[in-house]
């Protein structure tokens, strides 16, 4: 018989605490938890009880850079049984490494009398089992928010991290997609640079308890419960490390690895792919609002967009020439209707030179003059530039010189800091001087597997080819993250250059972090159907639960029309027929609601007039929606500023403002854009939808006027000039009267919309609309304020009146 290896015990056998952070030691390790300011504690455990020196990781980028100062230090105290440490408040975080003072450990514990390890803070508190070392995490009610298992709470098994041999022999397959031709290692050789662990922690949720996050799923995924959720990047697919619970809590792993959710038979874990230890936070919340402002804390301030990022960006597949885009401009002059920024779509470049960082000077003869006529019309310009440069091209090889690609491959290496030095230089060489305004990080995953199929692969097959793929050219470790760091290239770059114009850097890819870079997330290359559309509202509402404040779509899908690929599967063979025309202006109703405005496609043309032409019913609709737009501005960039200055929200979940109603719970196709408006797209073709108006709150329709109570459900018919949208009583909602773009309608007077039934506050933001100002205050907030028992509307002005708009009046808005 083969002899059994016993094995470890996981009991608590001595309890340390050095710089703020306790450490609790058993045989099967070290559990190290530090409590920081917010109601933020950091988990980690350790087999050998090392927690330094992580080899690929970027800490002064990441959560790691927080320091845990404790005001008073942490006491030991023995109190019946338990052995409480007591925490105090602390300063507010740095970003800075923390450097411990070596020696300085404060105390030492025998556990033999011990049953418990308490930690207290005013937000919360945690247990730990002596037996288990089994964590429990508690409010600050003393009401259990969430339980590890309680026995074997936590797994790691070593792994090795390799890396493609570049000098070895290496065999290369190149594949044709729908992104350009992407090569892909079919077998090299490879060498052993590091060793790493799968890390797994399990947890005990409650029966009923919702949890949403981990970023946005293809099909619309919502609740994580008893469900499998691979945390990865791909096309139509966006990995965060961040859930959050309806019990007011949000857990943030601090890996840049591939990770997964998973729950079924009663067991529940999350598991980390390549980490040098495991490692998570828990984010206590008084409200989900809090969980997310601990966030941001950890990872980074959300950077601001200018203002014209705010307005209607006109997209689509493709502008072929200088002339083509000038034409579109003036067209849309012409007619009147809003725009603030035209883009080009890929191929800039020559002939067979993918991701050459440069114009065709047959097609666009004088970029600089194009982007002047721009700016002259109030339009500014964005352009698509690549990760991946074809061979041959003076790119590739400038990167190929100087080994700053990945293996096997024309991708750069963005976790290097030559390399992100590298390709800016290329864009600041080629691109900038043009007159560029924004950059539209294309295939910033770099890796698509998924794509190279005809028949769509399982969740399961698309996470492992994924993995495999990652783990063949860049550090496995950090397989997740390649698009955070490709972002900070752009950030880092342009502000080096200029702090009068903000970094908008729309991106297909991110990960926790990408929000301080100027990034807008966008959800892929999707199918044109009503299932699809559905699907995408509450795709964008996972994304806010994730902690990311800037998302966005392409406006009636990518694909239209049904193509022999699996992902190219649109319903409309006939393009631009009055059943797309319908379910078009429907999505774009529904984008014109969300944080950044956007219509993209291929297939079939975007600009309004392709849906016909003045008095026609679609096209009135679409040109319609773009001045609700407009009008909204002021509204819509105080949201921004909140975003950036105060770690708020600009969408989310109805859950996250109704945390009491439970039929604001279940609800995935509504949702809150700021505090005021409730948003309700109309998702199938019927002209009808039933809206829920949460309770304990008094509701308007935002175009009738008309109240309604909360605490029921009213079905709404829905002409196409509009969807849905209510307003919580007790609301200001600044507007402007509408221009053709956000420059024209500088300095013209604000009209504050007074919805009664309760007093109502709103800081309306203004500053120079671009630059770096408003990070050194350069900004005026004025609190805008209407007390309900007196019907008395007043506002106060701080900051810089420089920047004040024209008169502020108000207009109550009554049945």
């Amino acid at each position: 018989m083969m002899d059994v290896i016993p094995a470890k015990s996981p009991a608590i056998t001595e309890i340390s605490q050095e710089n703020g952070a306790v450490f609790l030691k058993s045989e099967t390790g070290v559990l190290r938890i530090i409590p920081q300011i917010g109601g933020i504690f950091r988990v980690s455990f350790s087999e050998d009880g090392t927690f330094g020196g992580e080899q690929g990781r970027d800490y002064a980028d990441f959560s790691g850079s927080i320091p845990y100062e404790v005001s008073g230090g942490v006491n030991l105290l023995a109190c019946d049984g338990r052995n409480i440490l007591e925490t105090h408040s602390a300063p507010d975080y740095l970003e800075a490494e923390p450097q411990a003072e070596a020696g300085n450990k404060i105390c030492e514990s025998s556990t033999q009398s011990i049953k418990e390890i308490w930690i207290k803070t005013s937000e919360g508190s945690v247990c730990v089992s002596q037996v288990s070392g089994a964590i429990t995490f508690y409010d600050a009610t003393g009401a259990v928010l969430l339980k590890e298992r309680s026995f074997e709470p936590r797994q790691l098994e070593q792994i090795s991290l390799y890396r493609t041999v570049e000098s070895g022999a290496t065999q290369v397959e190149e594949i044709v997609t729908a992104d350009g031709v992407k090569k892909k290692i079919k077998a090299a050789d490879r060498e052993e640079y590091a060793s790493a662990y799968k890390t797994r922690t399990y947890f005990e949720f409650d029966e009923d308890e919702l949890l949403v996050g981990f970023g946005q799923g293809e099909r619309g995924e919502w609740s994580l419960r008893n469900s499998t959720r691979y945390v990865h990047q791909a096309n139509r697919k966006i990995g965060i490390p961040m859930m959050v619970s309806a019990k007011n809590y949000g857990i943030l792993l601090s890996t840049n690895s591939l990770c997964m959710f998973s729950e079924s038979d009663d067991e529940a874990f999350i598991q980390t792919e390549a980490d040098y230890y495991l490692d998570y936070y828990f984010l206590f919340g008084s409200d989900l609002f809090s969980v997310i402002k601990n966030y941001r804390r950890l990872t980074g301030k959300a950077a601001m967009l200018p203002q014209w990022a705010y307005g209607y960006i006109q997209s689509k597949e493709r502008y072929k020439s200088q002339e083509e885009i000038l034409e579109t401009a003036g067209e849309f002059k012409k007619r009147g209707i809003g725009i603030d920024c035209l883009v080009l779509d890929w191929m800039s470049w020559r002939d067979n030179e993918w991701g050459q960082k440069s114009f065709d000077e047959k097609r666009f003869p004088d970029p600089k003059k194009m982007t002047d006529e721009l700016h002259r019309m109030g339009i500014r310009f964005m352009m698509s530039i690549w990760p991946n440069m074809s061979p041959g091209t003076e790119n590739n090889t400038e990167f190929k010189e100087k080994g700053l690609l990945f293996p096997g491959t024309d991708i750069y290496n963005a976790f290097s800091k030559e390399g992100r030095k590298l390709y800016w230089n290329q864009v600041e060489r080629a691109l900038y001087p043009a007159g560029v305004d924004a950059w539209w990080c294309d295939s910033s995953e770099p890796i698509t597997p998924e794509w190279e199929h005809k028949m769509e692969p399982s969740d399961s097959d698309k996470y492992y080819e994924f993995k495999s793929d990652a783990a063949n050219i860049m550090p496995f470790d950090m397989a997740n993250a390649y698009g955070k760091y490709h972002a900070r290239t752009i950030w880092e770059g342009q502000r080096t250059c200029s702090q009068d114009k903000r970094v908008v850097n729309l991106t297909r890819s991110g990960w926790a972090g990408s929000q301080k870079y100027g990034t807008i997330l966008w959800s892929g290359d999707i199918s044109a159907s009503w299932d699809c559309l559905r699907q995408q509202v509450t795709a964008g509402l996972s994304m806010a639960a994730s902690g990311m404040p800037y998302w966005t779509l392409d406006t009636g899908a990518f694909f239209v029309k049904k193509g022999v690929q699996w992902y190219w599967n649109g319903d409309f063979e006939d393009g631009i027929d009055e059943a797309y025309k319908k379910l078009y202006v429907r999505w774009l109703q529904y984008s014109a609601f969300l944080p950044v405005f956007r219509a993209h496609g291929t297939d079939v043309e975007r600009e309004p007039w392709a849906f016909g032409d003045c008095g026609d019913l679609y096209y009135e609709a679409i040109c319609r929606t773009i001045k609700m737009r407009y009008r909204l501005i002021p509204y819509l960039y105080s949201l921004g500023a909140r975003a950036a200055l105060d770690d708020e929200m600009i969408m989310r979940p109805l859950f996250f403002d109704f945390s009491g109603d439970k039929r604001a719970l279940n609800s995935t196709d509504q949702y809150m854009l700021g505090d005021s408006l409730m948003v309700c797209p109309v998702v199938r073709c019927e002209d009808k939808r039933t809206v829920y108006l949460p309770e304990n709150n008094g509701w308007y329709d935002f175009y009738t006027h008309k109240y309604y109570d909360g605490g029921q459900e009213i079905e709404c018919e829905c002409d196409l000039y509009s969807i849905p949208v209510f307003v919580k009583a007790g609301s200001l909602i600044p507007v402007k009267e509408p221009g053709c773009c956000t420059d024209d309608m500088k300095g013209c007077d604000i009209e504050v919309l007074v919805y009664p039934g309760a007093d109502a506050s709103f800081k309306l933001y203004e500053d120079a609309g671009d630059g770096y100002g408003y990070e050194n205050g350069e900004y005026c907030i004025t609190e805008l304020t209407w007390n309900d028992e007196k019907g008395e509307f007043s506002y106060n002005v701080t900051g810089d009146e420089g920047f004040r708009t024209g008169r502020i009046t108000y207009s109550l808005v009554q049945n």
